[in-house]
C-alpha cells in the first residue's frame, strides 16, 4: 500500500514549512516535497524511502543555501519550476508573453491537495500531489502534478492557464527534478537512421546539457531518456536519475548547474512562437516528464517497464505473435502469387502475424508516387480471386493475423489526394513548400477534413480486409510546420491529431495492435507507448548493429514491445554476413520477427527457424512480465544480456561475442540479476548446443558445461566470480539458461 502524508513544521528562521511525503513500499521508492511560505515545491528527497518520513520538515534547515556575496539577497533553491522571481539564474524555464511582452512570472501557491488514484488501471494505488499557484497581477494560472507510480516512476506535468484578457502565449514550460550533489555524470543516447540510441557520457560542469528534438518526432538523434549519477555509474551500480519527456513532436531534455544551485533534469515540449496562444479561460497542458531512479540503469529500466506494461494488459494477455513483415522480402514487388506463397512459408515456420508492407495501394510502385491514396491498387489487387482482400482472407484461413503498412501522416505531391487538396500540407508559406524527404510531404491533420480522410480511409480498411495489426510509418521529418488551415505552426496540434487518431482506432477495434515504425527507430516515447504495443526498433536488422541499439532503447521499452527481427545475410543496411543463428539470438529476448524472403532460402534454414520460433515460443509469455538485465563488462568486445523472472527462479542470457577480445580466451562473464542465495543449474538452450554446427566455436576442448546437464553453481557466484563463456567468433551468440536447482 502506497503512502502520502503531508507534515507541518517551523524552520529555525521561523519560515512555515509544509512537506509532502509519498512512498511505493514495494518500488522501495520514495520523494519529498518541501512548500515554504506561498512558494512553489521543491524537491528535497528522491531515492530510497526514509525510516522517519516525519524527518523530511528539517530537510528545510539541512539544504536551503546561504546568502552569499555577489548575487541576490536570496541564493537560487530551484523549485520544480524555477523563475527569476525567486533568484534562478539559469536559463529561462518558463517564458510566457502577453501582447509580444514577456512576463516575469513570481507564482503565488493558493492551495496543496494530497491524495491517490488508480490512474485509470484496476488496483494501481498512486499518491498524487497537486498544486494550484497564479501570479494574479499578471493574470497567469499554473496548477502542477506530480504522481509517484506503482513501479516506482514520478511524473509531473503542468497546466498553464490565462486567467485575464488579452492572448497569452505560451513559449516554453520546463519542468525538472532536483538532484543529489554526487549526481555530475550524464548519460544521453545520439545516432542517426540505422544507428540509433548509441550512448554517450558527460561530466557536467557548470553548464547546460540538453538533447533537442525539433523535426516533429523524437528522431534518431533523440535521447530516449538523459540518465545523471555518480560517476562511472553502469547498468547495475551507481545512484542514477533519469528524465523522460512523454511527447511524439517538438521536446527538450536537459541537465543544467550554475555556480550557485545544484543539478536540474528534466524537459518540456519545445513550443515554435505562436503554437499556443491562450484566450482568456483558456489553458496548454504539458507533456508529462517523468522521472526515475535506481542503483544503477536496470532498475532504471525496470521501472519504466512497469509503467509501459501496465498501460498494455494484452501483452500479458495474449502471448506476442511471431510476425512475419513483407518488406525486405519483396520490398515493392507486390504480386498475389508471391505473396500467398510467402504466407505458406511462414506458416510452416510458426509464424501468427503475416504483416503486408509499402506497396498495395495507389500507384506505389516506389517511393515517388501514391502516399496519401489509401486506396488499394487494382491493378495489383483487382477485385476478384486475388484481391488483397483474397490474401487477407488466404492469411487468416492459415491461422495467422493479417496486417497492414500504412504512413497516413505523409504525401506524394505525386498522389490523386495532394493533387486534390494541396492545401492539405503543411508549409510555411502559401507558395512555398518545406524541403522534401523520400519525395514526402506531411499531412496537415490539424485540418479536420484531412483528419477525418485519414480516419476514414483506414477504417474502412480495418473493416474490409479485418486487419488485426496496423504498422505505422513516419518518414518525412516535420519541418517548416506551419498549417495553412490555421496559419499557425501546427507541430503541436499534429502530435495531438495522432494521439486522437490511434485512440479513436483502438476505440472502434478494442483488439485491433498498432506499432510505431518511423523510419524505424525514430518515434518510440512514452506519448505514443500508450496507444503502441508495439515499436520498430531500428531499420537495421544486421544483428551486430542491434545489440546496442536494442540495449539502450530497453531503458524505457520492454523488450516484449520491441520489433526484433530475423534478417537476410548479408544485411541489407550493412552488408555484413552474420551467421543465421546470431540473426536469431539478437532476436530472441523481444518482440521476434522475419524481414526475410523465406521463399529464396533452403529447406535446412527454414527447419533452424522453425526449430528457433518454437523455442522463442515456450519462453515468450515470461518475457513479457521477467525483468530485463544487463551486465556491465569491462572487455567492450563482450555483452551479456537477461531477462529473469520476477521471482529470479529463472533466467535467460544471451553472451555475444560483437568482435576479438583482448582476453584469450575470453575471461568468465558474471550473471546479473540472480538470487545470491540460491543455487542455479546454468546450462546452454537446447538449439544452440552445438556451437560446432554453425561454427561459432573456437575453442579446441570442450567446455565444461556447456552440455544438457550444465553445472550447478550458487548465485553469489554467478553474480560475482561468473562462468567461463564459449569461445566464440566474432559476431556470434549463444543463449543458456540459469534455473534454481
Amino acid at each position: 500500500m502506497s503512502i502520502i502524508n503531508q507534515y507541518e513544521g517551523t524552520g529555525s528562521d521561523g519560515t512555515a514549512i509544509s512537506v509532502v511525503y509519498a512512498e511505493q513500499p514495494e518500488a522501495n521508492i520514495a520523494f519529498a516535497l518541501a512548500f515554504t511560505g506561498d512558494q512553489l515545491p521543491r524537491l528535497v528527497h528522491w531515492g530510497r524511502p526514509l525510516a522517519d518520513p516525519q524527518a523530511a520538515l528539517a530537510l528545510y534547515d539541512a539544504v536551503r543555501p546561504q546568502r552569499v556575496s555577489g548575487v541576490l539577497d536570496y541564493t537560487p533553491w530551484p523549485s520544480v519550476l524555477p523563475t527569476q522571481a525567486e533568484g534562478w539564474m539559469g536559463t529561462s524555464r518558463f517564458n510566457v508573453a502577453r501582447d509580444g511582452v514577456e512576463l516575469f512570472c513570481k507564482f503565488t501557491v493558493s492551495n496543496v491537495t494530497i491524495g491517490k488514484h488508480d490512474d485509470g488501471i484496476p488496483g494501481a494505488d498512486v499518491p498524487t500531489v497537486t498544486v494550484d499557484a497564479a501570479d494574479d497581477e499578471q493574470g497567469v494560472g499554473l496548477v502542477w502534478t506530480a504522481e509517484l507510480l506503482p513501479g516506482g516512476l514520478i511524473r509531473q506535468h503542468a497546466t498553464v492557464r490565462n486567467l485575464t484578457d488579452g492572448e497569452l502565449e505560451v513559449n516554453k514550460v520546463e519542468l525538472g527534478f532536483a538532484l543529489p550533489a554526487n549526481a555530475n555524470e550524464v548519460l544521453t543516447t545520439t545516432g542517426h537512421h540505422l544507428r540509433e540510441r548509441q550512448p554517450q557520457r558527460h561530466l557536467l560542469g557548470v553548464e547546460r546539457i540538453e538533447k533537442n528534438s525539433v523535426i516533429g518526432r523524437p528522431d534518431f538523434d533523440a535521447s530516449l531518456l538523459l540518465a545523471a549519477g555518480e560517476p562511472g555509474f553502469g547498468f547495475e551500480h551507481g545512484d542514477v536519475y533519469a528524465a523522460h519527456v512523454a511527447w511524439s513532436g517538438n521536446s527538450t531534455l536537459t541537465a543544467e548547474r550554475t555556480p550557485y544551485t545544484q543539478t536540474l533534469i528534466g524537459g518540456g515540449e519545445v513550443l515554435l512562437a505562436g503554437e499556443i496562444a491562450l484566450t482568456k479561460g483558456g489553458e496548454y497542458a504539458t507533456p508529462s516528464v517523468f522521472g526515475a531512479y535506481g542503483d544503477g540503469l536496470n532498475e532504471i529500466g525496470k521501472r519504466f517497464h512497469s509503467y509501459v506494461r501496465s498501460l498494455h494488459p494484452e501483452l500479458i494477455a495474449k502471448p506476442r505473435p511471431v510476425m512475419l513483415n513483407t518488406w525486405e522480402a519483396v520490398f515493392f514487388d507486390h504480386n498475389f502469387d508471391t505473396l500467398k506463397a510467402l504466407a505458406d512459408k511462414a506458416a510452416a515456420s510458426g509464424v501468427e502475424r503475416y504483416v503486408v508492407d509499402d506497396g498495395w495501394f495507389g500507384s506505389r510502385r516506389d517511393d515517388t508516387s501514391g502516399l496519401g491514396d489509401w486506396q488499394i491498387a487494382q491493378d495489383i489487387w483487382p477485385d476478384g480471386p486475388k484481391s488483397l482482400k483474397a490474401l487477407a482472407d488466404y492469411v487468416h484461413a492459415k491461422g495467422m493475423e493479417f496486417g497492414l503498412w500504412f504512413e497516413p501522416e505523409m504525401i506524394n505531391p505525386n498522389s490523386n489526394t495532394y493533387r486534390a487538396h494541396p492545401d492539405w500540407v503543411l508549409k510555411p508559406t502559401k507558395n512555398r513548400m518545406p524541403m522534401e524527404g523520400r519525395h514526402q510531404q506531411v499531412l496537415d491533420l490539424s485540418n479536420p477534413d484531412a483528419y477525418q480522410y485519414i480516419y476514414n480511409s483506414i477504417n474502412g480498411l480495418v473493416d474490409e480486409l479485418g486487419i488485426d495489426y496496423i504498422k505505422w510509418d513516419h518518414n518525412k521529418q516535420v519541418t517548416e510546420g506551419v498549417s495553412p488551415y490555421t496559419g499557425r505552426p501546427a507541430v503541436h496540434s499534429q502530435t495531438l491529431a495522432v494521439y486522437r487518431i490511434w485512440r479513436d482506432l483502438k476505440a472502434a477495434h478494442p483488439d485491433l495492435e498498432m506499432e510505431s515504425c518511423s523510419s524505424g527507430g525514430g518515434r518510440m516515447d512514452l506519448g505514443i507507448l500508450r496507444y503502441a504495443s508495439r515499436v520498430w526498433t531500428s531499420d537495421c536488422v544486421d544483428p551486430v548493429e542491434r545489440e546496442d541499439t536494442q540495449r539502450y532503447t530497453s531503458l524505457v521499452v520492454p523488450p516484449c514491445m520491441m520489433g526484433e527481427h530475423i534478417g537476410h545475410s548479408p544485411a541489407y543496411a550493412t552488408h555484413r554476413a552474420t551467421s543465421q543463428e546470431m540473426r536469431m539470438a539478437m532476436a530472441f529476448f523481444g518482440h521476434m520477427g522475419i524481414e526475410w524472403n523465406l521463399l529464396k532460402e533452403p529447406d535446412e534454414a527454414l527447419a533452424k527457424l522453425g526449430q528457433w520460433v518454437t523455442e522463442y515460443k515456450q519462453h515468450r509469455e515470461w518475457f513479457a512480465q521477467d525483468t530485463c538485465v544487463h551486465a556491465d563488462q569491462c572487455d567492450p568486445a563482450v555483452r551479456v544480456d537477461g531477462m529473469v523472472k520476477p521471482d529470479k527462479s529463472a533466467a535467460i542470457y544471451r553472451y555475444t561475442m560483437l568482435t576479438t577480445s583482448s582476453t584469450y580466451p575470453t575471461a568468465p562473464v558474471h550473471l546479473p540479476g540472480l538470487d545470491p542465495d540460491a543455487n542455479y543449474r546454468v546450462y546452454p538452450l537446447a538449439i544452440n548446443l552445438d556451437l560446432d554446427a554453425s561454427g561459432a566455436n573456437v575453442g579446441f576442448s570442450p567446455l565444461g558445461w556447456w552440455n544438457e546437464q550444465g553445472i550447478v553453481l550458487p548465485g553469489r557466484a554467478l553474480t560475482t566470480y561468473g562462468i567461463r563463456p564459449p569461445e566464440l567468433n566474432p559476431a556470434q551468440a549463444a543463449l543458456f539458461a540459469a534455473v534454481k536447482a
